[in-house]
């Protein structure tokens, strides 16, 4: 059988380049021998959407495992620290409600679960305030590590705030000069796919309705394995191979997004190491600080609100200076296909799917399909129907599981100022799973698997405790079974306060390091 040995990507952007990035990075052994080429197709005439400006913790890895230095990140990409997400509004409407999901875990997560000790308490601090440290310190405007600490790792946990262009750039610097990917800039023009009707070493190598080809304006570019980065359009997946879309909109009502960049008043104002996404009529706005910008979009349904309702919230949150700047109208398509990975053509990115930007779910999917896909590369076409059949049903459940968390957002909400809040309340568009958890958590506090049943769960069940309790969700307690950890947890919760008080005193400010990175890097562990 011929092995698979020419991996062509179509389509740019952060899903292109991130995926060809972790592909090249994979198997550079076998792309300096010459016996794998990866190639990289994108039109000069599509622009960049741009809209995902925040990711997860998992790209710290992402980016060491492809070789980019940190502080080139930083530099290039217009990188800021993010330490987690403060929600404002989004279960009462009042001024005062306020809730965190940290990225760092309770303190002693592994050993004790703090949440039923603090729901026994009736403590008048937060859980957040309780099990962790690292909202305290962004609502300092502190950094999550000090410029003595080697690139990627911190003294709390952290991901990144990003200019998605300028990542793209980078990326595609990276990939061309250091790992070897063959970069074509030419339009699309059709899919040409193989027959039944070939030779008898054609039927070998490719099965019938495999794309064996992408006509281009500079000629066909062939390929053993085809990666649709296409975006929405979904040339490759979706017009060529035809696999249905599973739309969503029952269940996450958000479809439509404007986004604008919002300069600072001043060159030196505090950047917040957060992102901030505040509750609206129908939907959020979302505020991600950058060194040079914010990047600033209201997320919203278009059943529940009209474009200039929209609008009219968004210029109320930017202020006067929006009347300046351009505000993008951008469509959200709300679901994702029902096989990611059909015969010879695998899709990441929006071509396989999209869910709103909440919880930066799209690129830490990028990750994951783009990890998987260069884990798991099938050697030739005849296991490729096996691979493909276990990607489908690892991002099956991965899609479900995130839609899960995202519709966690607004089922525990207690408003009722709009249709959009009450709507999302109907069991009819709560995903089944879901209503059973919250059954299920009304007696035992999630911890470590509970309700969770793989170990690499995009959103961990930490997650789900800082969601929960910052919307205010309680449980029965019972008391009996506390004693046997009590001591456990009273010394992590001590820990905990302990060591919010000395990273406090350590920790410089968020613009100050990033200034620092810029000037003077990162120390480096190779």
């Amino acid at each position: 059988m011929k092995p698979v040995a020419r991996i062509v990507v179509v389509g740019g952007g952060t899903a292109g380049w991130l995926t060809a990035a972790v592909m090249a990075a994979r198997h550079q052994g076998r792309i300096r021998s010459g016996s794998l080429e990866v190639t990289l197709l994108e039109s000069p005439d599509i622009p960049i959407i741009g809209v995902g400006e925040g990711t997860w913790p998992s790209l710290r890895a992402t980016l060491e495992k492809v070789g980019v230095p940190e502080a080139d990140f930083f530099r290039e990409c217009d990188g800021a620290f993010k330490q987690g997400v403060k929600f404002t509004g989004w279960t009462t409407g009042a001024r005062d409600d306020i809730y965190y999901h940290p990225l760092t875990m309770p303190q002693g997560f592994l050993q004790v679960n703090l949440a039923p000790h603090w729901l026994a308490a009736r403590s008048t601090l937060s859980f957040c305030e309780v099990a962790c440290n690292q909202t305290s310190l962004w609502e300092k405007g502190l950094a999550p590590k000090m410029a003595t600490t080697p690139e990627y790792q911190g003294l709390v946990n952290y991901a990144y705030h990003l200019d998605a262009g300028k990542f793209a750039d980078f990326l595609t610097r990276h990939c061309t000069t250091r790992l070897g990917v063959r970069h074509v800039l030419s339009n699309v023009r059709g899919v040409l796919r193989a027959g039944g009707g070939g030779t008898q070493g054609m039927a070998r190598e490719m099965a019938e309705g495999d794309i064996r080809a992408v006509a281009t304006d500079a000629g066909e570019i062939e390929g053993d394995l085809f990666v649709d980065c296409t975006g929405t359009r979904a040339l490759l997946i979706g017009e060529a191979l035809g696999v249905p879309y599973r739309d969503c909109s029952d269940v996450l009502f958000c479809d439509t997004a404007l986004a604008v960049q919002v300069p600072y008043p001043d060159p030196e104002a505090p950047i917040a190491s957060c992102t901030l996404a505040t509750a609206q009529s129908a939907g959020w706005i979302w505020d991600i600080g950058l060194p040079t910008r914010r990047g600033v979009g209201h997320v919203f349904s278009s059943r529940h609100v009209t474009a200039q309702q929209a609008q009219d919230e968004l210029a109320a949150y930017v202020g006067p200076a929006i009347g300046q700047l351009n505000v993008r109208t951008i469509k959200l398509r709300v679901g994702h296909r029902v096989e990611r990975w059909k015969n010879n053509c695998v899709a990441v990115g929006m071509s396989a799917g999209f869910l709103e930007p909440l919880e930066a779910s799209a690129i830490v999917q990028i990750e994951m399909a783009a990890g998987w896909i260069a884990e798991q590369l099938p050697a030739c076409r005849e296991v490729m129907d096996i691979v493909a059949g276990r990607f489908n049903d690892y991002t099956l459940y991965h899609w479900g599981r995130i839609i899960d968390f995202l519709k966690l957002h607004y089922v525990l909400s207690r408003r009722t100022d709009n249709a959009f809040w009450r709507d999302n309340l109907d069991p009819a568009t709560i995903p089944e799973r879901l209503q059973d958890m919250l059954r299920l958590w009304k007696y035992q506090s999630p911890w470590i698997r509970d309700g969770l049943e793989r170990t690499d769960e995009t959103f961990p069940t930490a997650s789900y405790q800082y969601v929960l309790y910052g919307m205010g969700f309680r449980g029965e307690v019972q008391r009996d079974e506390l004693a046997q950890t009590q001591a456990l947890a009273n010394r992590a919760m001590g820990e905990n306060q302990a060591l919010t008080q000395r990273l406090a005193g350590q920790l410089p400010g968020n613009r100050a390091l990033l200034r620092v990175i810029a000037r003077d890097g990162l120390p480096s562990l190779r």
